[in-house]
């Protein structure tokens, strides 16, 4: 399909299921279970799931609106919102330009897990120290971070149709699927350690999903509040430039605002089960200890769930690190296309020199990212008092800095200087009902930069 020599998503699923495999990546499996288990459970899972239907529903369908009004990428189409506005556009290319290369290097990670299992040798990751003499070593995740990379750009290459989505059509059912069985099988569990305690799947999801809110302060509140928004740029990918690149795929007859409202529930969902798939199984093998692993979760504490759960450990481990692996991919995927359709549109590029160019930019700094664990090896304490290593200094750049700038700009350019008429128009379009208008621009004018305002100050350490 063409529109002005633009190519188009063939419909509203291929749609749908392309920005929900974007949005079902790293974040809702790796990071979301974590910050779920490190923040009381029911009390993270409550505040994110009202973000989600609030602050996340207003910058998704903003950056989609944009993307199809415009039928631009982020690094051309704020310039046409207004043409003052040039250079958020640039700032939101920025943001995927410094996350693909480090997150390739975690595909990489998540490869040489999957490896390990599907080989016979999931026991070994069990080992103390496993992990890190995995990173650290020069060359094993430079090879896995470049086969990783190397499959993104082919999607990536494809194109729309023929990859984006026909492959998201195939990845996120399977994902799907996988998710749910490994959610339903981790209920099943049930472990006793050398106390004599015996500890249940069904413990584990009460902590995960029943809100406790015995002893909570304010200020640990707060902390929750911030780690669910901070979660949510990673959940449904906005303030990365992905969903102006996808809108701008989306054709004219497309309800944008049943497809924003679908796009939300296949995320919330998928990072629900997320975590019912790890966070009850940690709990049953390591008890609430475990829980706090923090980033290293998927790669240090569950490995240990898996041999625990002797023989069959090892297939659940392989079925894992697949679902992993192709959130990954379909996140990757969507990474690069929102440098490489931005190329295409500012520069006249054809989408094979386009991809082209990304993938080098993508392993020269990917390289860089592999030694920032041996040769490059630095510690750095960023402004929010975490120690950061090359891969943290990337992260804390693209996320907890740009990202809530490109946010709170968007929120200013919409709010008060096109107005929300501007996305109110291109939902409503063919008249398609918008149902949740007036909050939209009670979170677009006020309670979203209010709120990113406050992320932001917390970013650079005011507080």
């Amino acid at each position: 399909m063409k529109e002005n020599n633009r190519s188009n998503f063939t419909g509203s699923i291929g749609f749908v299921l392309a920005a929900a495999g974007s949005a079902v990546g790293l974040g809702n499996i790796w990071r979301f279970p974590y910050l779920a288990a490190k923040d009381g459970g029911g009390i993270f899972l409550l505040v994110y799931i009202v973000l989600a239907l609030t602050f996340g529903f207003a910058l998704l369908t903003t950056e989609i609106a944009i993307g199809r009004k415009t039928a631009q990428s982020p690094l051309t189409a704020y310039k046409i919102v207004n043409k003052n506005w040039g250079w958020l556009g640039v700032i939101a290319c920025l943001v995927p330009v410094i996350i693909l290369p480090y997150y390739c290097a975690i595909g990489g990670w998540v490869l040489k897990y999957l490896f390990t299992y599907v080989i016979g040798t999931g026991s070994n990751a069990v080992a103390d120290g496993y992990f890190t003499s995995f990173i650290t070593s020069q060359w094993t995740p430079i090879i896995w971070f470049i086969i990783f990379l190397l499959a993104t750009s082919f999607v990536v290459y494809k194109g729309v149709e023929k990859g984006i989505e026909s492959y998201s059509k195939i990845l996120l059912p399977i994902l799907l699927v996988l998710i749910v069985l490994i959610a339903i099988f981790s209920l099943t569990l049930s472990y006793t350690d050398e106390n004599g305690v015996t500890r249940t799947g069904i413990e584990g999801l009460k902590i995960y999903v029943i809100p406790d809110f015995t002893g909570l302060t304010i200020k640990q509140f707060f902390v929750v509040l911030t780690d669910a928004m901070g979660q949510l740029f990673f959940s449904i990918s906005v303030a990365m430039g992905i969903m102006v690149a996808y809108g701008s795929y989306v054709k004219k007859d497309t309800d944008l605002n049943r497809s924003v409202n679908q796009i939300e529930f296949f995320d919330t969902i998928v990072a629900f089960l997320a975590g019912m798939m790890i966070v009850p199984a940690v709990y049953t093998f390591m008890g609430k200890e475990g829980m706090s692993a923090g980033p290293g979760l998927m790669f240090v504490s569950l490995p240990k769930v898996f041999n625990a759960m002797g023989f069959i450990g090892n297939i659940v481990g392989i079925v894992f690190f697949v679902t992993v692996l192709f959130a990954a991919i379909t996140s990757s995927v969507s990474i690069m296309e929102a440098v490489v359709s931005s190329f295409m549109d500012k520069f006249g590029f054809d989408r094979k020199k386009a991809t082209i160019i990304v993938s080098i930019e993508a392993f020269v700094v990917g390289l860089i990212v592999c030694f920032g664990y041996n040769l490059l090896y630095f510690e750095f304490t960023l402004p929010n008092g975490s120690v950061a290593q090359v891969l943290d200094v990337l992260d804390y750049i693209s996320n907890n800095c740009l990202m809530p700038i490109i946010a709170l700009s968007t929120c200013i350019l919409i709010g008060w200087v096109a107005k929300p008429k501007y996305v109110i128009d291109e939902i409503t379009l063919n008249d398609h009902k918008f149902g949740r208008e007036k909050l939209y621009i009670l979170m677009i004018k006020f309670i979203a930069p209010a709120m990113l305002f406050i992320l932001l100050l917390q970013s650079f350490g005011v507080f």
